[in-house]
């Protein structure tokens, strides 16, 4: 049984899709195949239900699947020890990052990042914040990029920049023509939010309740492309990282609108599993990330951490 095994095997898992399990490894589609069935055959079990419509992990598949991962957590660690004591940034960078960041935040962190070193190979993945932190803490990832990040057992958290949230509103809306407008003026407005579960809506309500406003959530989506779409078919308004909409602000699609007597900052953090190995191609990302937030050092004088 070899490591690419396991790996194959993980990743279809993770997936449920034999062509994308094969894509992340460079292989067919039949030799994914073959190598489940030759695990099956090994154990004399069966891993998955397979069916027209259905395709399921059984019971067996399941404990394999949480033992295979540990085995490739020991697999990388070796992998990264060796290459921290060589000093070699190379390897493979695996990102989870929620959609905002992700989309407009790193980018250009990741074009600089590939300049710098062509022989890491970057490969981010779009998730919501609650599945960014299980997947570091389960060594899924290397590293996760949150907004408004929290503590959370057996994590290190550091925030290693901030965005200013401004309001936006179609150019017909009457606060388009206004530049600033009072927190109070959002009373009772059509207002375009996230989802519940979304940090920066949690965010959000608690700066409106702080302050006694009352709007009228109209839409709720969980990623800040659907909300800017809403709201530029003049659906409502909605607040948002000044970041996320500077081409649309730009371009004339949104116009932004500063909030006069008050302030929202949107921290963006870093998420490590504690222990980890820092390989030197991972420090060399964070170190990119203090650069993008313009500190060499974290914002605060020790990493964000939850206490064990």
């Amino acid at each position: 049984m070899h490591i690419l095994n396991l790996l194959v095997f993980c990743d279809l898992v993770e997936t449920s899709s034999f062509s994308l399990a094969a894509e992340r490894n460079g292989i067919t589609q039949s030799a994914v195949s073959q190598q489940i069935k030759s695990l099956e055959e090994r154990f004399g079990v069966t891993f998955f239900e397979r069916g027209k419509k259905n395709f399921s992990i059984t019971p067996e598949g399941q404990v394999f699947f949480q033992s295979a991962g540990r085995m490739l957590e020991v697999y990388r660690s070796i992998e990264a020890e060796l290459k921290a004591v060589r000093n070699e940034v190379g390897g493979r960078l695996r990102l989870s990052t929620v959609y905002s960041l992700g989309l407009h935040e790193l980018p250009p962190i990741i074009k600089n990042y590939r300049q710098r070193f062509p022989q890491v190979e970057v490969v981010p993945q779009y998730r919501r914040a609650a599945e960014i932190y299980q997947e570091v803490a389960d060594d899924r990832t290397d590293l996760g990029l949150v907004a408004f990040p929290k503590p959370r057992r057996g994590l290190i958290v550091e925030i290693f920049a901030e965005d200013k949230m401004v309001l936006i509103c179609h150019g017909a809306h009457a606060f388009a023509a206004r530049g600033r407008v009072a927190l109070r003026e959002l009373q009772h407005q059509s207002f375009i939010s996230f989802e519940p579960d979304v940090p920066t809506r949690r965010a959000i309500d608690h700066l409106l309740t702080e302050h006694n406003v009352e709007v009228r959530q109209t839409m709720e989506f969980d990623n800040i492309e659907t909300v800017k779409r809403a709201v530029e078919v003049e659906s409502g308004i909605a607040l948002v990282p000044f970041n996320s909409v500077r081409d649309e602000v730009r371009s004339g699609q949104l116009t932004a609108v500063e909030i006069a007597d008050a302030e929202l900052w949107r921290p963006m953090g870093l998420v490590l599993r504690r222990g980890r190995t820092v390989t030197p191609a991972l420090r060399e990302f964070i170190a990119l990330l203090r650069e993008f937030g313009g500190k060499k050092e974290p914002l605060h004088s020790q990493p964000l951490e939850s206490e064990d």
